[in-house]
C-alpha cells in the first residue's frame, strides 16, 4: 500500500463517519438547528477560513460535507493528497463541532478541545515577541511514557507552545507532568479528531491578524506556512485517519515528524522519518527553521516563558511574600561602576528554608545596573521586566509591580531547592542578557528581614517611585520631540504599525513611550523607529504629514495615513493584540469599550470575538479601534470626537480597573465627579435601550454632545 492509498483510505474513512454524524444529528434535532463553535466570532473557523462561508446550522453543515467531498481526489499526485488532507481536517470539524450542540461541554479536565478566541488573541504577543518561538502538535502515544514526558518537557523548556492528542495526554498525566493552558502544554482531546483545535487556532490567527480575507485558501495557506511556527510530532503506528491528517497538516505548512516506517517515503523539509524519538525536538526545530536562544541560568528548577501563566494554589504554597499584606518591592537603581561588583548576589535576612510552610513574609529586591549608556528613564522598564522574569520560573508565580508585588514560592521548586539566591540569579541573567547594550555590571540585593524591608521601602523604594511618577507626569504628546513606532505585531499583521506616543501606548497595552524610547536606544535597527513630528496636518486629529511617511515606510505602503486622537477619522490600525475595542453605539451617541476578558454581549449586539473579528488585521476601521487598557484615562482618548465623555459602557471588571484614573481624568478636564458612575455595565445593560434609559436617568454628557456620524 503506498503512501497516497493510505491518505486516501483515511479520507474516506473519516469521511464516512461525519456522514452518518450529521444525518444522525439532522434525524435527532431538525436541519434548521443552530451549530456552532462557542466563543468565536467565525463559527466552523476551519470550513469559514478555507472557503468564506459561515455555517449556521445542521443543514448548512451538510451542504459543508459535499464541499469538502470535492476536495477528495484519488489522483496519485502529491497536491491531491495535501487536498484530501484538508477535507480530512474539515471533517474532522465537523465531527468536533457537533459535540457542542446545545452548548454541550464535551471536554472535561484535562482536555480543553475548541479554544476560545480570546485565547489565541492572548497568544499573539508572546507568539510576535519571540517568547513562544514554536507550537507543537503532538499526536499518538509514545513508545513509553519516559518517552511523552520528556519530549513534552524539552519543547515546554524551550518556550514552545505544546498541544496534545490522543494517548500522548494519559501517558504525560501518569508521569505528573504539568499541564493547562497556563504552563503551554494544553491537552486537545483523546479522539484523533481532536486535532482540529489547533489548526483552528492557525487559522484563526491568519484571519485575526494577517487580513486573511475569508475563502482565500491560497493567501491562507501561504501565511500559515510563513507565519505560523507550528509542526507536529505523530508517533507510530499510525493509522490511515492519521496519515490523512498529517497531509492536511502539511497542506497548511507544518512538517511531520514521525517514528513510523511502513509505507512511508520522505518528502524534504515536509514528511521526516525519525526513528528515534529523543530527538523528536531537534528534528523539528530544524526543519521548521526554529532558533532557540539560550541563557543559561544556575537554579534547580526549569526556566522558560511556558511558565509564565503557572498558578500556585495556596494549598501548594512553600511561602508567600505579600506587598498588599506587609511591606514589599522591587527596584532597579543606576550606580556608579565603581560602586558595583559584577554578579555580586546578597540575601540580608533569613532563607526561605527558615520559614514555615504556607507563611507570609516581606521581601525586597534591589537590581543595581551601571554602563557608559544606561539612563534612568530605563529603570521602570527593567523593572517592568521582572514580571516575566520570575514568572518564568517553574514552580515560582508573581504579580504587581513596584511596592505591590506578590511572589510565591511552590512546594515543589523549594524541595528541588530553590532559596531567595535564586531570583537574584535570574534577575542578573536576564538583566545582562537583554540589556547588554546599556548595563555592563549589575549587582543583586535581596531583603528578608522584615524590618529592613519597611525601612528601605519608605526610605528609598517610595521616593524614587514619585520622583518618576513626577517625570511621567510632565511626559505629554506636546513636551516630546519625537514618537516612536512599533512594528513587533508585524510577524502576524504584516501591514500594521502602532504609533507610540507618552500618552498613547501600544494597543497590547505592553509597548509605552519609555518602553519604545529603551528599546529604539537597544536596537536601533530594531521594531521601534524614532518618528519624528515636526510637520502637523491636523491637530485636531493628530495628523503628521512625518508620522504618515513612516506609516507607510513601515507598512510597506499598505498604510497611507493615520491619525492618533480620532475613531472616526483615518484611525490606527488593529492587530489583533489589543487588550480593548472601542466602537460607536449610536443610540446613546457615545461607545462602548469591551476587554479581552470579558466573554458576555455589548450593547452593540457583538461579543468581543465578534467585535474583533472587524477590527483586527492591520486595517482601518473608521467608528472602531483596537487599544489598551492604559489609553482609556488618556486625555488624548479620542480626542477629535470629544474625549472621554464619549464612554458610555464597559465591562464591570474593566470599570472598576481603569475607575481612578477615568475619574482623575474627567474631573481635571470637565470638573465631573465621579464619572465612572454614569458608565453603564453589563449588569445595567447589554442592549441599547436599556442602556439609553441608564444614561438618560444619569445625565451622561455623550447625551448632549454633537452627533459621531
Amino acid at each position: 500500500m503506498t503512501l497516497f492509498d493510505r491518505v486516501f483510505n483515511g479520507s474516506d474513512a473519516v469521511y464516512g463517519l461525519t456522514e452518518g454524524a450529521i444525518n444522525a444529528a439532522i434525524e435527532k434535532h431538525g436541519a434548521d438547528k443552530e451549530v456552532s463553535f462557542p466563543n468565536t466570532a467565525y463559527s466552523l473557523p476551519c470550513y469559514y477560513g478555507v472557503t468564506g462561508t459561515k455555517v449556521t446550522n445542521l443543514g448548512e453543515l451538510k451542504d459543508a460535507l459535499g464541499v469538502a467531498k470535492s476536495l477528495m481526489t484519488r489522483e496519485k499526485r502529491l497536491n491531491d493528497a495535501f487536498m484530501s488532507g484538508v477535507a480530512t481536517a474539515l471533517c474532522a470539524e465537523f465531527i468536533e463541532v457537533l459535540k457542542y450542540i446545545d452548548g454541550a461541554e464535551p471536554y472535561s479536565e484535562p482536555c480543553y478541545g475548541h479554544l476560545a478566541d480570546a485565547i489565541i488573541r492572548e497568544l499573539g504577543v508572546p507568539l510576535v515577541t519571540g517568547d513562544i518561538p514554536g507550537v507543537a502538535v503532538i499526536l499518538g502515544k509514545a513508545p513509553t511514557a519516559d518517552d511523552a514526558a520528556a519530549l513534552v518537557k524539552s519543547y515546554q523548556a524551550q518556550g514552545i507552545l505544546v498541544t496534545l492528542v490522543g494517548d500522548v495526554i494519559d501517558q504525560c498525566a501518569e508521569k505528573g507532568v504539568n499541564m493547562g493552558a497556563g504552563v503551554r502544554v494544553i491537552p486537545l482531546g483523546k479522539d484523533v479528531t481532536a486535532v482540529i483545535h489547533v489548526v483552528s487556532v492557525a487559522i484563526r490567527a491568519a484571519l485575526i491578524f494577517g487580513n486573511v480575507a475569508p475563502g482565500d485558501a491560497g493567501a491562507l495557506m501561504k501565511y500559515t506556512f510563513e507565519r505560523v511556527p507550528a509542526f507536529v510530532n505523530a508517533f507510530a503506528p499510525l493509522d490511515d485517519v492519521v496519515v490523512a491528517c498529517g497531509a492536511g497538516a502539511i497542506a497548511l505548512g507544518f512538517p511531520v515528524i514521525t517514528n513510523e516506517t511502513e509505507n512511508i517515503f520522505r518528502v524534504p523539509k515536509s514528511l521526516i522519518v525519525q526513528e528515534d524519538v529523543s530527538k523528536f525536538n531537534a528534528t523539528s526545530l530544524e526543519a521548521r527553521d526554529i532558533k532557540i536562544k539560550i541563557t543559561n541560568i544556575d537554579i534547580p528548577v526549569a526556566f522558560a516563558s511556558a511558565f509564565e501563566g503557572e498558578i500556585i494554589r495556596r494549598k501548594n504554597m512553600q511561602v508567600e511574600f505579600d506587598g498588599s499584606r506587609v511591606d514589599c518591592f522591587e527596584l532597579v537603581q543606576t550606580k556608579d561602576a565603581s560602586e558595583i561588583e559584577d554578579h555580586k548576589i546578597e540575601v540580608i535576612g533569613p532563607d526561605f528554608d527558615e520559614f514555615e510552610f504556607g507563611s507570609k513574609h516581606s521581601i525586597a529586591y534591589i537590581v543595581e545596573v551601571a554602563g557608559k549608556s544606561m539612563q534612568s528613564d530605563f529603570e521602570s522598564v527593567f523593572e517592568r521586566k521582572f514580571h516575566s522574569y520570575i514568572n518564568c520560573i517553574e514552580g515560582v508565580m508573581h504579580t504587581g509591580q513596584r511596592d505591590m508585588i506578590r511572589v510565591r514560592i511552590s512546594d515543589t521548586a523549594f524541595q528541588a531547592g530553590f532559596r531567595a539566591k535564586h531570583i537574584g540569579e535570574v534577575l542578573y541573567a536576564k538583566i545582562k542578557n537583554d540589556f547588554d547594550a546599556v548595563v555592563d555590571k549589575c549587582q543583586v540585593k535581596i531583603y528578608t528581614d522584615a524590618d529592613k524591608v519597611t525601612e528601605l521601602r519608605h526610605n528609598l523604594a517610595i521616593p524614587a517611585f514619585d520622583k518618576r511618577d513626577d517625570r511621567l507626569k510632565s511626559l505629554t504628546d506636546e513636551s516630546v520631540d519625537v514618537y516612536y513606532s512599533c512594528i513587533l505585531c508585524q510577524a502576524f499583521s504584516p501591514s500594521h504599525v502602532c504609533v507610540v506616543t507618552p500618552e498613547r501606548l501600544g494597543l497590547c497595552g505592553a509597548v509605552s513611550w519609555l518602553d519604545a524610547k529603551a528599546t529604539n536606544e537597544l536596537e536601533p535597527n530594531g521594531p521601534c523607529q524614532v518618528i519624528t513630528k515636526e510637520r502637523p496636518i491636523d491637530e485636531r486629529i493628530g495628523e503628521y504629514e512625518d508620522v504618515n511617511e513612516a506609516v507607510r515606510k513601515f507598512s510597506q505602503g499598505a498604510l497611507e495615513d493615520v491619525s492618533l486622537y480620532s475613531i472616526m477619522e483615518k484611525p490606527m490600525t488593529s492587530c489583533g493584540c489589543f487588550e480593548c475595542i472601542c466602537g460607536i453605539e449610536p443610540f446613546s451617541n457615545g461607545v462602548i469599550i469591551a476587554n479581552r476578558e470579558y466573554a458576555g454581549m455589548t450593547p452593540l449586539g457583538m461579543t468581543f470575538p465578534e467585535l474583533a473579528s472587524m477590527t483586527g488585521g492591520g486595517v482601518q476601521t473608521p467608528g472602531f479601534m483596537g487599544h489598551g487598557k492604559h489609553f482609556i484615562a488618556s486625555k488624548k482618548f479620542m480626542k477629535a470626537e470629544g474625549g472621554i465623555e464619549r464612554i458610555v459602557w464597559m465591562p464591570k471588571d474593566l470599570k472598576e480597573q481603569v475607575a481612578d484614573r477615568l475619574n482623575a481624568t474627567a474631573k481635571e478636564l470637565y470638573g465631573i465627579d465621579n464619572f465612572t458612575d454614569m458608565v453603564g455595565d453589563e449588569t445595567i445593560a447589554e442592549d441599547p435601550e436599556t442602556l439609553l434609559e441608564f444614561l438618560t436617568e444619569k445625565n451622561h454628557p455623550a447625551l448632549a454632545m454633537e452627533p459621531m456620524m
